[in-house]
């Protein structure tokens, strides 16, 4: 087995692990975390197989942008978290961050000359650009008004919560 097959592998238990913990757990903190690695652990399979900006995406979108979002509905929905401090909760996520972090330095350590040439097309973000916004500008438009609108009422929701609790705390 190669090195890349073996980081493939690897790679591929790390996501579905962690993807089995976030559809398990009880918490929706960690759930999100949990997916937080299964999204990193598919961004780096994205850049093992040679498309780096997708990679690049996943990280920037996914994990950057949509589970910040989740993380911080569920944070206003549920205000008390007093058991995220717990030890052995974190072990399963812990043991998934170091073996991501380990495939990770493996990849970037890696010897350039081992002789494996990955064949891809070659695609810079300008031209991946003007294909998507050539191609499918309504989905972009639609995607980015939904993501408006979650965002838009989030904010009303914690609004009108924040109005509840100071309106119960002056009776």
């Amino acid at each position: 087995m190669t090195p890349y097959a073996a980081i493939f592998y690897l790679l591929s238990g790390i996501i579905l692990a962690a993807t089995a913990m976030a559809v398990t757990r009880r918490k929706p903190v960690h759930a999100v975390l949990y997916l937080v690695v299964a999204f990193l652990g598919t961004a780096a399979l994205f850049f093992l197989l040679g498309a780096p900006f997708l990679a690049a995406f996943m990280v920037i979108i996914y994990v950057g942008a949509i589970m910040v979002l989740f993380l911080f509905v569920i944070m206003l929905f549920q205000p008390s978290l007093r058991e995220l401090g717990r030890l052995p909760q974190w072990g399963p996520a812990a043991l998934l961050g170091v073996a991501f972090l380990a495939v990770a330095v493996v990849m970037v350590l890696k010897d350039p000359g081992s002789g494996m040439v990955l064949q891809g097309a070659g695609v810079k973000p300008r031209d991946f650009g003007h294909f998507v916004f050539d191609r499918y500008w309504l989905a972009v438009e639609i995607v980015s008004i939904l993501l408006l609108v979650a965002l838009v009422a989030v904010i009303q929701v914690g609004r009108k919560r924040g109005e509840d609790s100071a309106g119960a705390e002056e009776e």
